[in-house]
């Protein structure tokens, strides 16, 4: 298991992302919509940030963590409050979201490199 990115919840999507791109002078990974979201990857080297727009000012980030085997892991954390998921991506990806013991929200990502 290895850390894959911090996601944020944002209001304006391109506004965020100009941010970003000249604060930190991170590259765009990856665009795509998933359940009406627009989401964003934005990256250098191994860190990554993913930007998700919400109309709500829900103030929400989650930690992803990328697994080799997601059926393995969602079958450890079986006590554990499952929020959504499984879900496969567009990409070839799979993910789920679980709450943690301080009600932080974990996911954990099976890519498609990983299968």
């Amino acid at each position: 298991m290895r850390f894959h990115h911090y996601g944020v919840n944002v209001r304006n999507l391109d506004m965020s992302i100009a941010f970003y791109r000249e604060l930190l002078n991170l590259e765009l990974e990856t665009l795509f919509t998933f359940m009406e979201e627009r989401i964003v990857l934005l990256a250098s080297g191994d860190f990554r940030i993913e930007l998700i727009e919400t109309e709500e000012d829900e103030k929400t980030i989650h930690l992803c963590f990328e697994v080799t085997d997601l059926q393995e892991v969602m079958s450890r954390l079986n006590g554990m409050k499952k929020i959504e998921g499984p879900y496969q991506l567009h990409n070839g990806w799979r993910t789920v979201f679980y709450e943690g013991p301080n009600l932080e929200i974990i996911e954990f990502l099976q890519t498609a490199s990983t299968v």
